[in-house]
């Protein structure tokens, strides 16, 4: 591993407003800024009552105006949702802000409802077939420009690109493309290891990317004990329960009785989705790391902590920093 980052999804908690989520967000950044995390992914979702980072390019300007030397980054922007010119602007914007500080990862998926994809854009489901050209066209308009078009802010910045996935198809465009790769396992495993063999064995050196470089999410809630590890850990096992019924919403304070969460089958299928979480005590939560790097190589590991309370979620990345930035010392 070479570096670890930070997913934030600016968390909206039950009885709180996107305001005070955004704000939350900024404060984490800072911590993690110090904490020793080398970026701040933050990931477009639409109507999403719990989420508040829809307007992914404002909100990490908001994040990076509070910040010093973290990097920012979309995990990610979801693409078919816009015309690769408009992301080339806002990304080119904030590049000319903070210079190198900013990466965009980008996504096939929507990132919300069928009924919000069309309302977003009225050929969402053409766009997406048409991913792997607008990538291109994306990285076109941070070099020279496209079909004699340049984006202003954005020509000529380099804004690095990533590829995200939950599946194989991202592996393969990512290597097809030289692009660094980042597997989305902490909600989504089922093919985590089979993404990264695919693309490192397909990896097409680049000029920016002779080799391949791959990170993969996983999800942290990490306390004093393992008991209230889990304990943190069930407002994101009720969202995600909360989801799946058709019923999203704001994040729920945790339980400590898992039969309040769901029934054995919900539960089943939600403990099956966030299989790859690193839950409990410093020390549980190190042994965990350090068997999941051992399994992936991974270059990058980005951890993310869906936690109700903000200073709970604070301490929860900074047990997961200390375990890491240990493990790099070691290596």
């Amino acid at each position: 591993m070479k570096a670890f980052s930070l997913l934030d999804l600016a968390p909206v908690t039950e009885g709180s407003t996107c305001r005070q989520a955004l704000l939350n967000s900024r404060d984490l950044a800072r911590h993690a800024e110090q904490q020793g995390y080398k970026r701040f992914w933050m990931a477009e979702h639409h109507n999403a009552s719990g989420i508040a980072s829809a307007a992914t390019a404002v909100a990490l300007g908001f994040v990076a105006e509070g910040t010093s030397a973290i990097r920012i980054g979309a995990a990610g922007v979801m693409l078919p949702n816009h015309s690769p010119l408009v992301i080339a602007e806002q990304f080119g914007t904030l590049a000319s802000l903070y210079p190198g500080r900013v990466d965009l990862g980008l996504g096939r998926a929507p990132g919300t409802d069928g009924k919000t994809m069309h309302a977003l854009r009225r050929d969402n489901l053409a766009a997406a077939e048409r991913f792997p050209q607008d990538v291109q066209e994306l990285r076109d308009y941070f070099d020279q420009g496209h079909d004699g078009i340049k984006a202003v802010p954005g020509h000529g910045l380099q804004v690095p690109l990533w590829i995200l996935g939950s599946s194989l198809f991202g592996a393969q465009l990512a290597a097809w493309l030289g692009l660094p790769y980042l597997f989305a396992s902490h909600f989504a495993p089922d093919h985590l290891q089979t993404a990264l063999k695919v693309y490192r064995e397909q990896y097409q050196p680049s000029v920016r990317h002779p080799e391949p470089y791959a990170g993969a999410a996983v999800n942290v809630f990490a306390a004093d004990t393992d008991a209230e590890g889990r304990y943190l850990m069930s407002s994101m096992q009720q969202q995600f329960i909360a989801l799946r019924r058709g019923e999203p919403g704001p994040l729920k304070p945790p339980v400590r009785n898992e039969a309040d969460i769901g029934s054995n089958a919900e539960l089943a299928q939600v403990n099956h989705a966030l299989r790859e979480s690193a839950v409990g005590s410093p020390a549980t939560v190190q042994a965990w790391l350090q068997q999941f790097l051992a399994q992936t190589q991974v270059d990058e590991l980005i951890l993310t902590s869906h936690v109700y309370d903000h200073q709970a979620r604070i301490k929860s990345f900074g047990i997961a920093a200390q375990a890491l930035g240990k493990f790099l010392l070691v290596k």
